[in-house]
């Protein structure tokens, strides 16, 4: 007979949010406080890093994926036995797929999110929205070894 370890279950944290300002900047705050809570502390580099990916993947949501009445969807888990911590936003506009600019230029404002996540992430991608219905959803994965907590078992 082999005994193996159960792995640790991941974190997981779901909501639903206006497609506005407002509500990127909720689902950025409330990332972050997840993230605190799961062991990734404010103010380090690892919770600054994965702040930055969900701004940055909640505002696209918000400028390139916002269809009037329908909100976007944030999945945020982390899973302590890799360390990894994974942000899916999910629009609900599909045609518009994210693709990194050619060239940006130095005085331009705008343009530069999805080189940051590229830069920061360890991987990154677009899938098609799983439930079928229109949309898509953006996804970053970062590795924290290390930081992240186990999840409490009552």
């Amino acid at each position: 007979m082999t005994l193996t370890q159960p792995s640790l279950p991941a974190h997981r944290f779901t909501m639903c949010f206006s497609s506005s300002p407002r509500g990127a900047r909720l689902a950025r705050r409330m990332c972050e406080h997840r993230l605190n809570t799961w062991g990734v502390p404010y103010g380090s580099d690892a919770h600054g890093v994965l702040s930055l990916v969900a701004a940055e993947l909640c505002a696209n949501a918000v400028r390139h994926g916002h269809v009037a009445g329908r909100d976007f969807h944030v999945l945020l888990t982390a899973d302590p036995a890799t360390g990894t911590v994974r942000i899916e936003v999910t629009d609900t506009r599909g045609e518009r797929l994210p693709a990194l600019p050619a060239a940006s230029r130095a005085d331009n404002e705008n343009g530069r999110g999805l080189l940051l996540i590229a830069a920061l992430a360890d991987r990154w991608g677009c899938r098609p929205r799983r439930s079928g219905g229109p949309g898509k959803t953006v996804w970053a994965e970062c590795t924290t070894p290390g930081l992240i907590s186990p999840p409490l078992i009552p």
